[in-house]
């Protein structure tokens, strides 16, 4: 009814137009094109409005922006997820670090008492004692520095993947397999 409404009040500015009230054919007049413009104009937003083409392009543009949304999230929440993987292997190698360090506590406290015992037994007791201290350290570092280094590394490949695929097109991978192909021509010969 609003619609009818509305095409019924534009009908009627129309007609007390100048163009109307000069006479000749008339503004109202299937011979005048002005008029036969304005008519098809008038039933082509008519035509929209009755199917809910506006409506629809919204709808669109909301799902667009809804999906964008998402997308925003999920990169948030991997670099959360990143971040408390890199806290999580900070404080185990603290905690390795502590480790370490009662060890070498233990393993001077334990020399203290043994060179009350004897000075020969200590000389050689400590020297075993600390050797396998050391080397008990350096394991237990290189251990969780590697196990620190494999995870970031990992998840640093997984996070760089995902970005490059969905940021590099064909043409980009193209000339990237191509640069490595010269580069390893170069090396070889």
């Amino acid at each position: 009814m609003r619609q009818l409404t509305g095409l019924t009040s534009i009908t009627f500015a129309l007609l007390a137009s100048p163009a109307f009230a000069a006479g000749d054919k008339g503004f109202v007049s299937l011979g005048n094109t002005d008029f036969v413009v304005l008519l098809g104009l008038i039933v082509f937003i008519a035509i929209l409005i009755y199917f809910k083409v506006p409506t629809m392009i919204g709808g669109m543009l909301d799902s667009r922006a809804d999906g964008i949304q998402s997308e925003l999230d999920e990169a948030r929440q991997l670099r959360d997820e990143a971040q408390s993987l890199l806290a999580s292997y900070e404080r185990k190698q603290r905690e390795v670090q502590d480790q370490a360090d009662r060890i070498v506590a233990a393993a001077k406290e334990e020399a203290i008492v043994a060179a009350a015992q004897a000075r020969e037994d200590l000389a050689q007791s400590l020297d075993r004692r600390m050797a396998a201290a050391q080397e008990q350290i350096t394991n237990a570092q290189t251990a969780a520095i590697k196990e620190v280094r494999d995870q970031s590394v990992t998840v640093a490949m997984s996070v760089a993947r995902d970005v490059i695929a969905k940021q590099m097109t064909a043409a980009q991978a193209n000339g990237l397999i191509d640069d490595a192909i010269k580069q390893v021509d170069a090396k070889l010969h």
